[in-house]
């Protein structure tokens, strides 16, 4: 584990609780367990550079204060190519990313540039056999439902585990 100040910055979408720990129990039970340090989450920006941590804290509790609940919708199982994924969709978090992004401009990374696919990662760095496998065993099982995003979270990446810093909360009026 690295402990650096240049260690990046990782915001993530917070789902709600019931659906965070069905997600991490599925994550717990598919991913290898070697590099598994996480609970289930849904990355909107992977390397933010650390020296703008305070620009991030301002940026995220600012949008949380005027952002009511996000809605969000479970759609299904997404291939990763060499692992599977809990595909979900909703405007309104790639709205917030977008903010996110007009705010963050000129620090994003190429990959942070890019429209997320929204999803939460349940198996990834495994074969390819092994990943349409899990996918047709999970198929018929991930049932579609509608949610509603709690907040955002910042993260420090510390070379594998993560180190959490904050959940800011949504409580924007709809």
């Amino acid at each position: 584990m690295s402990g650096g100040d240049n260690d990046p910055l990782i915001v993530t979408a917070e789902l709600p609780k019931e659906l965070a720990g069905w997600a991490t129990g599925l994550r717990r039970q598919h991913f290898p367990p070697e590099r598994n340090y996480l609970d289930a989450h849904v990355t909107l920006f992977h390397a933010l550079p650390r020296q703008y941590e305070r620009e991030v804290r301002d940026c995220l509790s600012d949008i949380a204060r005027e952002t009511p609940p996000v809605d969000g919708h479970l759609e299904g199982i997404m291939s990763l190519g060499r692992g599977t994924a809990l595909r979900l969709h909703s405007e309104g978090m790639i709205a917030v990313w977008r903010e996110m992004t007009r705010r963050f401009h000129g620090l994003l990374t190429a990959q942070d540039q890019h429209k997320p696919r929204l999803h939460v990662t349940i198996q990834n760095k495994v074969s390819g056999a092994e990943a349409k496998a899990l996918q047709a065993q999970l198929e018929g099982t991930i049932e579609p439902r509608d949610f509603q995003f709690r907040g955002l979270s910042l993260y420090i990446y510390r070379g594998g585990p993560w180190e959490f810093l904050h959940t800011y909360a949504f409580r924007g009026k709809r």
